[in-house]
């Protein structure tokens, strides 16, 4: 299943879908099943990735980036000025569990609460 444009996802387990669906109204659902493979996305553009909320603020306002993917674990003070300029932008952002996974999918050896992908 391909991942649509301006449409914000949350991976979740089915079991908790009543909780996350109160705290996120606006976010599309998906099992493990459906989920879209960020971590295979981000290891097949190693060279396309930009990562850190710094980063990714800067080139979000250059317009470089085509996609952002957040840290579920990371401080929301940090991560919430990414989402918001992403929205603005009608970027793709997604949610995923864990800074040190998404550090590791992008080749760095430590965690990382921020990564987008350049445009083609």
């Amino acid at each position: 299943m391909g991942a649509p444009k301006n449409i914000n996802y949350v991976l979740t387990d089915k079991k908790y879908n009543d909780i996350i669906i109160e705290a996120l109204p606006n976010k599309t659902l998906l099992s493990l099943e459906e989920w879209p493979m960020p971590y295979e996305k981000l290891t097949q553009n190693q060279s396309k990735l930009i990562i850190g909320t710094k980063q990714t603020l800067r080139a979000l306002k250059r317009s470089e980036i085509a996609e952002v993917y957040i840290a579920e674990d990371a401080d929301h003070r940090v991560t919430q000025p990414v989402i918001d300029f992403a929205e603005d932008l009608n970027i793709p952002w997604y949610a995923v569990p864990s800074m040190l996974e998404l550090g590791t999918a992008c080749g760095i050896e430590v965690g990382t609460s921020t990564v987008s992908i350049k445009h083609e």
